[in-house]
């Protein structure tokens, strides 16, 4: 059995009692989160497992709300996302399977969150989120754990993941010098905090293994 089908049927394994399955996928910036995350919630989908992938990077604070906390400076960064309102979300997701739910995504054009633009329906099964800090022990990031069934940690070699992560950056606007900056300045440190919560996970997952494309 390949990696990706191990990671089908595990999901699939964890959805065989009562109540809807939350699967979360925590790791470094640039790691491969969200290409894990909507790769799985395709895949689960396509095995007759209904799934749905919510980025919790629609809890980025905005822009406007970071400039007045002068914290725009280091967006990405723990304290620049609503952890309270994610949490709130996933307590929802759990709960609340009659009716449909709306979560928040994240237009990287804009670098801004939507409201209200995934709708997660009551036969879906499976939520998918990632995240840099699921396995954070800051509050409120210790009740957004417990209200995962699992977290996964994508792990990618750190060469492969700062390269991805630069030409991210300079994709969406910034300069090459301006993407350098910010990995080395902002994303950096955030990684730092990030690999230190690693031991938590539920599962270790080898990004290039799965041979997925970004």
């Amino acid at each position: 059995m390949s990696g990706r089908s191990r990671l089908v049927e595990r999901v699939r394994g964890l959805a065989a009692g009562d109540g809807r399955v939350l699967i979360g996928i925590a790791g470094c910036p640039g790691a491969g989160k969200s290409t894990l995350a909507g790769w799985l919630a395709t895949a689960l989908t396509a095995a007759g497992l209904p799934a749905v992938w919510v980025p919790m990077d629609g809890f980025h604070l905005a822009d406007v709300a970071l400039e007045r906390l002068g914290r725009l400076g280091r967006k990405g960064a723990v304290d620049t996302f609503d952890g309270h309102g994610y949490l709130a979300l996933l307590r929802r997701l759990s709960s609340e399977t009659g009716t449909v739910v709306y979560a928040p995504s994240f237009d990287r054009d804009l670098e801004q969150p939507i409201a209200g633009a995934i709708a997660v329906p009551p036969d879906a099964r499976v939520v998918v989120s990632e995240g840099n800090y699921l396995l954070s022990a800051a509050e409120p990031w210790p009740g957004v754990r417990a209200a995962m069934t699992e977290v996964w940690y994508a792990d990618l070699d750190d060469r492969v993941r700062l390269d991805r992560l630069t030409r991210r950056h300079v994709r969406f606007g910034k300069t090459p010098e301006q993407a350098v900056r910010w990995v080395a300045e902002v994303d950096e440190p955030n990684a730092a905090a990030i690999r230190a919560t690693r031991a938590r996970a539920d599962l270790h997952v080898d990004i290039d293994a799965l041979a997925l494309s970004p």
